[in-house]
């Protein structure tokens, strides 16, 4: 049991150690003088374990090797070449039929310059390649800047307008995102030690964490409505009997169904894993935007509704039962664990839609370890009531008895079902524009599936394999009230309410075709009537937005105002709550309005790009054939991040204002956010 508990610590860990964008190296830059004329520029490269730096020698045909480019200027010269201060490990690489040499852990590099300035700025950049034993990130490329005094010391200082300008050249960092750092006189006199810069951007990692939290909720929730099933909740005295009946002491018997909720766990965390290793991190990281897979996972959850409200039952083939039952009859472990595989294969036909719904729902989330934290919520939920019940089985006297009811959850969770599967469905028509079902068609949907559910919860709606309601408990009243009072919530909606609640969910409140709410909430000018791309895409809040960075950009200089670049997504249900939640507050959207030019970036669209516009990628090494190809490579390049919302500050010429964010639900912190990139930029 310890080992089993060691082996889910395990899987935690794993889990928080999983970024969204991988990068194994990070920079650092350091200058000294070592004479009147002479500084030495040191750039030292932090490696992480298992990964290794190709030296700078490395023969044509082989890895890309580091290389070093500076800016030419009349205030210095070079000294010679770049020097590797380690020795390198050298090495036969079978795949490129050579020795190589590369670093571990820690490269150094030295690069003497001679000064012919007071103070002299010192730009280039470095091209470097990873790889372990198993695979090679695509080449990066890192800019740097030194500001080097002439004098006995001299700090290595990364100048804000200069290192942006040059990430939006360079584009990918590898594992930084430079910040803007204060570089004046004062800084360069107070300073009189050697400056290490390192910056490193937490905003993926952070977003990564709540997505799991979030999966782990999920299914920690479907596991208690998964108990409820008719194919589970009988079987609870059963299970649990067969613990305590024995003679054996109490403790053995709560042993064995700990043993039992653990091998539950074993068996459900597997089948998580199993998905992650079947699709890999890309394929779970693009299923959210993928068109065909939300299609298809549309016709899934309707499989799954179908199958909850009684249409037909999705069962496992009979042997597969048999031979697992006859497996449980063995004493010891062995015995317990298949016992444990007997349940789950037992109780497919009810935990089938569930866990086929959760690892839905935490593939699209784009998480590595996504469907094996979903299948552990699940897993554990499950188990511990029959841990706790083999511990006190007094309490098996206060449950209620099997009956009607239990049936009466499986149709309630189909009703679910069928309203959650209409949200793949409206993200596969807002990625391909085909404009069927706006805001208001998505919502009466709801509203009939919901109300529907109402009236089953009260008797008036009955199915055939539904037993006969003498009276309504309290407990379907108080849930009819609940859920027919959401219903009439849901009504003014479909003339543009913003329903914030549930804003997250819908199709974004543009596609409203008759909406008072927008139209009175924010007056746009209509001075930008033809921008590219404005056919297919609709701000938000009637805000008027552009969608290419380029055009957006070229207004600000016009004008000479800040931009906020929002990274967004069809499918993205933050983005949704950020708008409606956020946007609408009275003191953002006038920032939005009158302070900064908005520009919306969706990178899941899949309109195709002219053939003339598509390259590509040298981030990615793929081909970018769409908009949200083009914006979805922009983002990961240019920022290091692929996670939507994110919200990016930039001056008239492309360079950051503030450290970008996602989404934050607090009103009044946005507002700090914006108002922070205001006063930068009034600053310049």
């Amino acid at each position: 049991m310890k080992k089993g508990f060691v082996v889910i610590l395990l899987i935690f860990v794993s889990v928080l150690c999983r970024a969204q964008i991988e990068h194994h190296v990070t920079w650092g830059f350091t200058s000294k003088n070592v004479g009147k004329q002479e500084a030495e520029l040191t750039i030292t490269a932090t490696i992480d374990n298992g990964w290794h730096l190709y030296s700078q020698f490395i023969e044509s045909g082989g890895p890309i090797p580091t290389s070093f480019k500076f800016v030419p200027s009349a205030d210095y010269e070079l000294d010679g070449k770049v020097k590797e201060i380690l020795k390198p490990v050298k090495a036969f690489e079978k795949a490129f039929n050579m020795n190589i040499a590369y670093f571990e852990k820690k490269a150094v590099f030295v690069q003497k310059v001679k000064l012919k300035t007071t103070t002299t700025i010192i730009k280039g950049s470095l091209e470097f390649m990873v790889c372990n034993d198993v695979q090679c990130l695509p080449p990066d490329e890192v800019p740097f800047s030194f500001a080097v005094k002439n004098e006995q010391v001299a700090q290595a200082v990364e100048q804000p307008s200069a290192s942006v300008k040059e990430v939006q050249k360079a584009g990918a960092i590898t594992g930084v995102i430079a910040k803007s750092l204060t570089s004046t006189a004062d800084s360069l006199k107070a300073t009189k030690k050697d400056t290490l810069i390192v910056a490193k951007s937490t905003t993926a990692g952070k977003a990564g964490t709540k997505s799991l939290w979030a999966i782990f909720l999920a299914g920690l929730l479907g596991g208690f409505a998964a108990f409820l099933m008719p194919c589970i909740f009988p079987m609870l005295p059963l299970t649990v009997s067969y613990f305590t009946k024995s003679s054996a002491p109490k403790g053995r018997a709560v042993g064995k169904a700990m043993l039992y909720g653990l091998s539950i766990i074993v068996i459900y965390v597997g089948v998580g894993l199993v998905v992650t290793v079947l699709f890999g991190a890309d394929a779970l990281n693009s299923l959210s935007t993928n068109g065909v897979f939300n299609f298809l996972f549309f016709l899934l959850l309707i499989v799954f509704a179908a199958s909850f409200l009684g249409a037909f039952e999705i069962t496992l083939p009979s042997s597969w039962v048999n031979k697992t039952d006859a497996q449980a009859d063995k004493s010891g472990l062995v015995g317990i664990f298949f016992m444990a595989a007997t349940l789950a294969l037992v109780s497919f036909s009810c935990t089938g839609p569930i866990i086929g719904t959760l690892l839905v729902q935490a593939a699209t989330m784009g998480q590595y370890m996504g469907p094996a934290v979903g299948m552990f919520g699940f897993a554990l939920a499950l188990s511990i009531p029959f841990a706790l019940f083999a511990m006190f089985p007094s309490w098996m006297s206060n449950l209620p008895k099997s009956g009607g009811w239990l049936n009466s959850v499986k149709v309630v969770l189909g009703f679910l079902e069928l309203a959650l599967a209409l949200k793949f469905l409206s993200n596969v028509d807002l990625a391909y524009h085909w404009n069927w079902f706006d805001r208001e068609v998505f919502l009466v949907l709801w509203i009939v599936i919901f109300g529907l559910l109402g009236l089953y919860l009260l008797g008036k709606l009955k199915f055939a394999h539904d037993a006969d309601l003498s009276g309504i408990s309290v407990f379907r009243l108080f849930g009819a009230i609940i859920v027919l009072a959401f219903t009439m919530y849901m009504i003014p909606g479909l003339w543009g309410a913003p329903l914030r609640s549930i804003a997250a969910f819908l199709p974004p409140q543009q596609t409203q075709d008759f909406d008072l709410y927008t139209s009175s909430l924010n007056k746009n000018t209509g001075e930008h009537q033809f921008k590219k791309y404005g056919d297919l895409f609709h701000a938000p809040l009637n805000l008027d937005a552009f969608f290419d960075y380029d055009e957006g950009l070229a207004y600000a200089k016009k004008v000479n105002k800040p931009v906020m670049i929002d990274f967004t997504g069809h499918a993205c249900v933050n983005c949704r709550k950020m708008e409606a939640d956020v946007w609408s507050d009275k003191e953002v959207l006038k920032r939005l309005s009158n302070d900064y030019v908005l520009i919306q970036l969706y990178v899941d669209d899949k309109t195709e790009l002219p053939a003339n516009e598509q390259f590509t990628s040298k981030f990615s090494g793929k081909t970018v054939r769409t908009i949200g190809n083009k914006w979805s490579d922009f983002q990961a390049s240019r920022f290091n991040s692929n996670s939507q919302p994110f919200y990016v500050l930039l001056d008239t010429n492309g360079n950051l204002l503030a450290s970008p964010q996602g989404a934050d639900y607090n009103a009044e912190d946005f507002v700090k956010f914006l108002d922070g990139g205001i006063k930068v930029f009034r600053k310049k």
